[in-house]
């Protein structure tokens, strides 16, 4: 079994990330994308992070129709920082040696990979997949790292959790940048305002 693991903050999430995941899926042949959001991100300390079981739900409504995605709540049950190291341990666990687990990025964010805990650990354990993010240029990634990853080029989406939130605050649409189900939830609990 293949397995991809894409981990994150989703805050929220939105058609980038389902859309990287899908294409990774598909174009590398995995069984599943196993999608984990992250409870408490230590190298992200923003105010406006809203809660780990709201960041779950979302992540669940926007990928409730695709059999292949997966949600797990490994990080929000576990105590402490999020450390990938210590997601990737406990899924080998879970799933076996035989099992085929690879890590999903974007690209952009490699260029942190000194800050990550125990990171050439995490390469060891699993295979490390970089997606290309629209104007960002790999070039910026020490080509040591960039040389121990794949590189996988999907369908730009110039678009950040980030905006998202800062269109919410400001009374701005958006529809089309996440799955209605998300855009409902976010209003409901009145998240981001």
């Amino acid at each position: 079994m293949k397995i991809a693991i894409m981990g994150g903050t989703f805050n929220p999430i939105h058609y980038a990330h389902l859309v990287s995941a899908e294409q990774v899926r598909e174009g590398l042949g995995y069984d599943k994308i196993l999608f984990v959001p992250a409870a408490r991100p230590p190298h992200k300390i923003q105010p406006d992070i809203v809660s780990a079981e709201h960041r779950y739900q979302m992540v669940k409504l926007a990928t409730a129709d695709n059999p292949y995605f997966e949600v797990s709540r490994i990080e929000l049950d576990r105590a402490g920082p999020s450390y990938t190291i210590q997601t990737i341990k406990t899924l080998r666990k879970l799933y076996g040696e035989s099992t085929e687990l690879a890590w999903i990025i974007g690209a952009d964010s490699l260029i942190e990979y000194n800050i990550w805990k125990d990171f050439d650990e995490v390469l060891k354990q699993c295979t490390m997949i970089a997606t290309t993010r629209p104007n960002y240029d790999l070039e910026l990634v020490p080509s040591e790292i960039r040389d121990r990853v794949i590189t996988y080029r999907i369908t730009g989406f110039d678009m950040s959790a980030t905006e998202i939130r800062n269109r919410i605050r400001n009374n701005t649409s958006i529809r089309y940048l996440v799955p209605q189900a998300v855009a409902a939830y976010i209003d409901q609990q009145q998240l981001y305002r």
